[in-house]
């Protein structure tokens, strides 16, 4: 894990000094709304329906135990004592207050944390798989790819003021759990030609208003030029991207009007003039980035060890949990644990100020310390023995953070909404809750199987309902809160994005109407075949006419 120098901490120190002075003279009127805007801005800070809100730059989703029981002071004594998670890997505090916020980041200045870039209109945190470094099918690790991506971006002269907001994803593994395809910049770490490590680069994908799958722009790049290859997209963006509309400005608006050939032309021109320069990376860089995730010091244990085979012998729940929550692990001996908060009545991806704490209690006990932050807006202990997760699992049990949903139905990916957000226009948490109140039952949810629902209150998408297996949009109809549903989205390597199923729904029409789709994939689906599967195999029309006529 990447750990701050005196030259980081200084920054940190100086930019907290200054926007102290910022707040300080904006509250004594010296300042107006329009000035103090981008200020706030820059540092993370959001004016939400209710109160400000302030998002949290977690790099790549990682936290030490350390930061995490900072997070947890921060939840207790600035906020109402809990805080949310997003599916960028970050994490937001709804609830605190203008003329705290200062004193809010020092406190994280403390333990190498900001909310520098985490809105306005320029790089954002890079994202990758929440199991970077200890996932069976990855290529290589991402995390230092992502270290090295966010000093180049951090504070970046040329790309503060971008048209938009950009936000770039980087995936290591075989199996895609970044989303990558539908980010600005999409980075995966492939093969080349001779067997050596590099990158293929996509640009131009993106979810919102007009949500659309990345194009490839190279395909292949040496590691020495990554950020060259970064450097010459945005460039091409920063120079071409739509001012004039901010509906058009993103990179993807600029790719499709362009055309891809021509953006790609742009783009090597651009690459001519720069691939050799000062940005080339050095194998020293490389190896320094690189080695801030060497693994921790494993010990030498073997597989599936007698005590963990009789505990799930013997305990039921435990069996439950340990099939849907733990995965298997690059080291013999050891497994990745998520810890799942998406129970009836828990608003998802929010954790209260104690979850955190314990959290961090369990990170060092059975963790090495860290934990990860899924795009799914759970918790992941990438690092945890197999003879002690009998025992862990106990331990989350008395902090309501062992439900066994993950990857089911009513593990629900979904954004504040209308109860937070000035943007949204419906309630997402309601849809969420009754979705799990209609689906209940254990034993069902295994039956119906690997389903993602992703809801979004508003056309910005932070729900990510477009590859959603089943969307769930909330949409103003004429004042009134209404849900667009719509089928077969997904974020993996075959990234799709979901098709709407036809006229929206009233809020207490969506329990029903989902329960309708699940009957006609349950109906409908071959052996072994995923929701995701049937859907591609016959198509949006049965599910459409089951829904409609069940309305009618």
């Amino acid at each position: 894990m990447y750990r701050y120098d005196g030259y980081d901490q200084q920054m940190l120190a100086e930019r907290v000094a200054q926007f102290r002075d910022q707040t300080k003279r904006y509250m004594d009127g010296q300042l107006s709304d329009t000035e103090f805007l981008p200020l706030r801005l820059q540092n993370g800070l959001y004016i939400q329906r209710l109160a400000p809100m302030l998002r949290i730059a977690v790099p790549y989703g990682m936290l030490c135990s350390r930061q995490l029981r900072k997070l947890a002071y921060i939840a207790n004594h600035y906020d109402k004592g809990y805080a949310h998670f997003t599916t960028r890997q970050n994490i937001q505090f709804n609830w605190p207050h203008l003329n705290d916020v200062p004193d809010l980041l020092a406190d994280l200045a403390e333990v190498e944390m900001h909310a520098i870039q985490t809105s306005g209109n320029c790089i954002r945190n890079t994202t990758t798989d929440q199991f970077a470094g200890v996932a069976v099918d990855e290529l290589e690790d991402s995390r230092g790819y992502c270290e090295i991506i966010r000093q180049w971006s951090t504070f970046h002269p040329e790309f503060a003021y971008l048209p938009r907001k950009f936000k770039i994803a980087v995936c290591g593994t075989a199996i895609d759990q970044a989303a990558t395809q539908v980010h600005d910049i999409g980075i995966y770490i492939v093969k080349g030609p001779n067997e050596e490590i590099g990158f293929r680069i996509l640009a131009g994908g993106g979810l919102g208003r007009t949500p659309v799958i990345g194009q490839e722009i190279f395909e292949f790049v040496e590691k020495k030029h990554l950020l060259t290859a970064l450097e010459a997209i945005l460039r091409v963006y920063n120079r071409e991207g739509r001012r004039d509309n901010k509906y058009k400005a993103r990179i993807k608006i600029l790719v499709k009007e362009t055309g891809v050939e021509e953006f790609q032309n742009k783009v090597f021109q651009e690459w001519e003039l720069i691939k050799d320069s000062a940005l080339m990376l050095t194998d020293e860089e490389l190896n320094r980035c690189l080695g801030f995730f060497n693994s921790p010091d494993y010990d030498d244990l073997p597989d599936s060890p007698a005590a963990l085979i009789e505990n799930l012998r013997n305990d039921l729940l435990f069996a439950a949990w340990h099939t849907q929550n733990v995965k298997p692990h690059k080291k013999s001996g050891y497994s990745i644990v998520t810890l799942c908060f998406k129970e009836t009545g828990v608003a998802p991806g929010d954790v209260t100020d104690r979850q955190l704490e314990q959290i961090a209690d369990l990170a060092d006990q059975y963790s090495f310390g860290e934990i990860r932050i899924s795009h799914q807006q759970n918790i992941v202990m990438a690092d945890v023995q197999q003879d002690q997760l009998y025992e862990l699992w106990k331990q989350l049990k008395t902090g309501a953070m062992a439900s066994h949903n993950l990857g089911l139905l009513t593990d629900v990916i979904c954004c504040p909404g209308g109860d937070f957000c000035a943007l949204a226009n419906a309630k997402s948490i309601p849809i969420a809750e009754a979705i799990q109140r209609k689906f209940n039952d254990h034993e069902e949810l295994c039956n119906i199987g690997e389903m993602n629902l992703n809801i979004s209150g508003c056309m910005n998408a932070c729900g990510h309902h477009h590859v959603g297996n089943i969307g769930i949009l909330g949409v103003d109809k004429k004042g009134e809160e209404y849900y667009q549903v719509s089928l077969g989205g997904s974020s993996k390597n075959e990234a799709s994005l979901g098709k709407i199923i036809g006229p929206s729904f009233a809020q207490e029409e969506i329990p029903d109407v989902v329960e309708n789709i699940v009957s006609v994939y349950k109906d409908k689906r071959h052996e072994g075949e995923k929701f995701i599967d049937t859907y591609n195999r016959i198509g949006l029309d049965p599910f459409k006419e089951k829904v409609y006529a069940k309305a009618d």
